[in-house]
This record gives C-alpha cells, structure tokens and sequence, in this order.
C-alpha cells in the first residue's frame, strides 16, 4: 500500500521501489542503500532538482524515488511516519522554523555535524550564518539550507517621486515620515501596507522587533515581549499600518492580500519577503511592475535586523537504515554547483558564494540583491518564536499586533501577551 500511495517519477525508480522496498524497510544496509527515498515539497526548488535527478544517479550509480507532496501533506505525513519510528524515509525536506525544534527534540534528525565537515570542496562555511544557525540544535548540524528568505522594503519609484522623494527610506522614521508624505499627496494611495493578520504578521513584524533591539525571549529564554523595545515595535507597526495603511485596514491579511494592494497600485510602501518579488515585478501579476523598487530593510533604534532565515532545508531522518547514501544525496542537491542552478532560476540560495557569483544574480533586480546583500549581513536567523508549537506561539505574540493596529493600547497587550507566552513556555518545558 505504501508504494501506491508515492509519487514516484520515472519508469526505472517505480521499477526500482517495487524491487528494493521490502529490503529497505529491514537490517541489510548493503541492499537498502541501492535507493535513496526522498520526501520533497511541492516547490520550484523539487521541480528543479528532479530535472537533474538523472545526472545525480549517473555519477552515484544509486537511484532516488521521491514522494513530493504539498505541505499540510508533507505535515501530516511527517507526524505519522515520524512519530512511529518508520526508517522508510532517507532524506527529508523540512521547514527549520515551523517545525525544526520539534523534530530535532523529538530525535527524527539525523547529527550531521561529521558530515558538514567531511567535504572541503562542499564547503560548509560557504553557507549564510543565520540560515546554518536555524538548521542547527544544541549546537549540532541537524539540517542543511537550501531556500532562503529576508525581509526588504519594496517600494514604488513614481509615487516617491511625486511626492518629491529621491531616495527610499534608510530608518524607520524615514519610513514613517516618507507614508506620510506620500499619502498626503495621493488620498487614494496608502502610505504603507504589510500583512496583519494576528498570525501571518509575526514573521514580517519580526524584523521591526529586532531593529527596535527586541526579539520574542531574552537571553535567558524568558518571554520578551513586553520588553519596552517589543513594544515601541508593536506600537510603530501597528501604527503605520492604521494611520498610513489602506482605508479600514482589514486585520486578517496574509501576503496574498497585501501584495495584491500593493500590485494594484494602492500603496506606496511594503515590506516582506523577498521571495515573493516576481509577484511584484511580472507585468502579467502587476500594475505597477515597471515601477517597483527595492531597499534594505530600514534601521531601527538597533540598527537594520531584518530576518535572514532559511525557509526550506534538507534532513536526514535518525532512523534510516541508509544514512551514508541519503547523505550522498543531500551533499549533491546542497552542492554549490546545484545552489547556482537553483538561484539562476529564482530559488534564493544559502550559499554566500552564488550570491557573490554574477551568475547568480543575473536575473534578480540589481536593488534586490543590493537589499538581499545588507540582510544576509546583518540578518537574524529566525522570523517566530523558536519553540515546538509554533502555531500556537504565533497566535499569542501576534495579538498585539492587530491590538495595535484597531488602535488599542498596544503596551497593554504586550504584556497580556507576554504573560500567556511565558505561560506557553513554561507549559512547553514541562
């Protein structure tokens, strides 16, 4: 039932699966290792690599069948497969902030620390520090990056110009001041737009946290956010958004919606994932492509912080029976000649050098890698809360938020918050 239930691409690896499953699934490491399986999201980066499965398999005279699922399925796959200890699944592609605690608590990953440090030319130290801090746990290798993200301001160059701007803003008060601007001298622009939904906001109101010289717990991991930098973020976020966001700013939008207000042409300012750009800059996805800028993310009080985290990673499961293989696999597909293919198609790498290489920024706007190089500088690796339950983490400390922006006493929900995170925290260390 297991092989029906796989995506498995191509003629020989359905051959192949059928033929070694059953030696997979027991203790002999000589048969098992002829296959390498391999869980994969739904993604252009899965996309890609199948493409140059063929060239993998030729060189390691091993083949890979791959499971590509979407990501609530890829979830519930996980928690069934994982939580029964199943050894018939190598190499696994996960989400290090969503649920990489979780899993390297709960031992599913592999300690690939030898293996990171094995190959020179593969070079380990190439990889960005905030996105091999998030792949990390008690100091331990658990994960290697493959998808970055940081948060940029994405701007509009006619609007600022309109308003007699020539430059994006470098600080926050810049900010503030040029969406001021801005809509004063179009009503029918908002200023500024940016996710408020309680839990979407978390990740891109993030780096406004930590440019104010806050995070979500301080250093001996208590919660912090009533921290009186925590709230001056909470209160400049949610104010921008009600004083200089769109008319009845909703409080449940997601990227989605504040892309498409942006696309449309009715902000001037927005800030998030750089990602998500191309939906900014295809004509056929925007008015206003011709038109859109991109900066580093402003400085706060603490400087510039935004997020510089890794999306996607590649796992090894601790209860394979091929890890050698699967690892093989993972070195290949992490390889720097791989990352530059994935970047020149548009997937952002974890690797400093593609981001050096002209190659690899060739199809990037030149103020985009510009805005990418300043994060990957001073960029912190996580963009949530570091816990085990991030879903719900995310409902707490993102309260004050949609508090802020309906105009409420945004101190008074950060402490409201901060006690029921601590509460989360504590429930979580029993």
């Amino acid at each position: 039932m297991d092989v029906r239930r796989r995506s498995i691409f191509g003629t020989s690896l359905a051959v192949v699966a059928a033929m070694s499953l059953s030696a997979c699934g027991g203790g002999d490491d000589s048969a098992a290792s002829k296959t390498v399986r391999v869980t994969l999201a739904n993604h252009v980066w899965t996309e890609n690599i199948k493409q140059a499965l063929p060239e993998f398999e030729k060189q390691s005279g091993l083949k890979v069948e791959i499971t590509q699922l979407g990501e609530d399925q890829l979830s519930d796959q996980y928690n069934v497969k994982l939580n029964a200890g199943s050894s018939d699944i190598d190499v696994m592609m996960y989400r290090p902030l969503q649920e990489g605690k979780l899993f390297a608590k709960n031992k599913y990953l592999a300690d690939l620390s030898d293996e990171v440090k094995s190959n020179k030319d593969w070079d380990f130290s190439d990889f960005q520090a905030g996105p091999v801090e998030a792949t990390a746990y008690e100091d331990k290798a658990v994960g290697v990056p493959i998808i970055t993200e940081q948060e940029v301001l994405y701007y509009r160059k006619d609007l600022l110009a309109k308003a007699g701007l020539t430059a994006p803003p470098k600080n926050l008060d810049e900010l503030k001041a040029a969406a001021t601007k801005v809509k004063a001298a179009d009503p029918s622009v908002a200023g500024f737009v940016a996710r408020t939904g309680k839990s979407p906001a978390v990740t891109q109101f993030s780096s406004f946290l930590y440019s104010f010289g806050g995070d979500f717990v301080d250093s001996s991991g208590k919660a912090a956010v009533n921290s009186e930098q925590a709230k001056q973020a909470y209160a400049y976020y949610g104010g921008l958004l009600r004083d200089q966001g769109p008319a009845n700013v909703s409080t449940d939008m997601s990227w989605p919606e504040a892309m498409a207000i942006f696309t449309q042409g009715k902000a001037a300012f927005y800030t998030e994932a750089n990602s998500l750009y191309k939906n900014a800059t295809d004509p056929a996805k925007s008015k206003v492509s011709d038109t859109v800028g991109f900066a580093p993310f402003p400085a706060g009080p603490a400087g510039s912080k935004p997020y510089n985290i890794p999306s996607w990673a590649l796992g090894i499961n601790d209860n394979s029976e091929n890890q050698s293989n699967a690892w093989k696999f993972v070195e290949w597909a992490t390889s720097k000649e791989q990352t530059l293919a994935q970047q020149k198609s548009g997937v952002p790498g974890a690797r400093t050098s593609v981001w050096a290489n002209p190659e690899g920024t060739a199809t990037y706007p030149k103020d985009l890698v510009e805005a990418i190089a300043a994060s990957t500088k001073d960029g912190v690796g996580h963009d949530r809360p570091l816990v085990n339950k991030v879903a719900q983490a995310r409902e707490i400390v993102g309260q004050p938020i949609v508090d802020a922006i309906a105009g409420k006493d945004a101190a008074a929900a950060a402490d409201t918050a901060n006690a029921a995170f601590q509460k989360f925290l504590d429930d979580e260390a029993k």
